[in-house]
């Protein structure tokens, strides 16, 4: 493994350590997070109100140096209160932009299925191109731009679904559940000490450990994780498999292929290797897969989930050697 592999690898093993001091239990879902942030991705985070969202993406925010915005999704939202507008300045007799919260690095989109769809597409644009256009006048993002948008189960009051375009730009659904009983207890006791997650947040006892400049340049190192020939053609048959299936009714997307092999590299930094196996394919397929699969009417009824259909997969493709 040569020096910059190990430099990569010894940023995500401190990013972790980092987190931990605040997120009580969630190893994987922050190995998740990382992988969207370090893919140049997007992450969709779906849980209970109070199982840590928000706090999440602000650790990440502070751990990984970059500047951080929050959006709390309503229904009465407009597209110009995301990316701003062009207001006139009676005294310069002129038009002024006043950017929205889009312009930032790290964009937490808080609850967006509160939003009708017509606000939740003005995060288009900004997710696939990271660039806005306002008045016909495009401006350019952070070439780190990742939006984490948390949501709440759709079968909660007041929720509007993601529309299926919207929900492809998604790189990867992370679920978040509620803590164990030893992680809650963990939690409840720091609560009533002097080490609670906000207080050790804000405290400044959380050193990040790279700049929002350096992040390009860690990405750039996951070239060198080798993906043989044979996994690709695996990762390409399990997305192929999803349209294929009985029980589904829209599968993936080539999206998704792109999404599982570009995952799969991180995950395999993350255990400390410099190549990619089957395993980690298999590791990444739910995140990855389940939010674009939609069920046919009559699996949903009888309680079939997506997360079901892709074990059936996993299991029915052949694994390379």
């Amino acid at each position: 493994m040569n020096d910059r592999l190990a430099q990569l690898q010894d940023v995500l093993a401190r990013a972790r350590q980092e987190v931990a001091k605040v997120i009580i239990g969630h190893a994987g879902v922050v190995d998740q997070a990382l992988i969207a942030i370090f893919t140049n991705s997007h992450a969709l985070i779906e849980g209970v109100p109070g199982v840590a969202k928000t706090l999440l993406v602000r650790t990440l925010a502070h751990v990984l140096g970059c500047e951080f915005n929050r959006i709390q999704f309503t229904p009465d939202l407009m597209p110009a209160d995301i990316i701003g507008t062009n207001v006139f300045n009676l005294k310069d007799n002129e038009f002024t932009l006043v950017k929205g919260p889009v312009f930032t690095t790290f964009l937490l989109a808080d609850e967006i299925n509160r939003a009708p769809a017509k606000t939740q597409s003005a995060l288009l644009q900004a997710m696939q191109e990271r660039r806005v256009t306002i008045d016909r006048e495009t401006h350019v993002l952070s070439p780190n731009f990742t939006v984490f948008a948390t949501q709440n189960p759709i079968e909660y009051e007041g929720t509007y679904p993601l529309p299926e375009a919207q929900i492809d730009r998604f790189m990867l659904k992370i679920s978040m559940y509620t803590p164990q009983r030893e992680e809650e207890l963990s939690l409840a006791r720091r609560t009533l000490g002097e080490d609670s997650p906000e207080t050790v947040l804000a405290s400044g006892e959380i050193q990040p450990v790279l700049r929002d400049a350096e992040l390009l340049a860690m990405r750039a190192i996951l070239q060198e994780i080798v993906v043989r020939e044979e996994l690709v053609a695996y990762a390409v048959d399990i997305v192929r498999k999803t349209r294929e299936h009985s029980s589904v009714l829209v599968g993936a997307g080539p999206r998704a292929t792109q999404s599982l092999l570009i995952s799969s590299r991180v995950y395999a930094a993350i255990q400390n290797r410099d190549f990619v196996t089957p395993d980690d394919v298999k590791a990444m397929a739910r995140g990855v897969l389940d939010h674009r699969v939609i069920l046919r009417p009559e699996y949903e009824i009888e309680g079939v989930t997506g997360a079901e259909i892709i074990q059936q997969i996993l299991q029915d493709v052949a694994v390379p050697r």
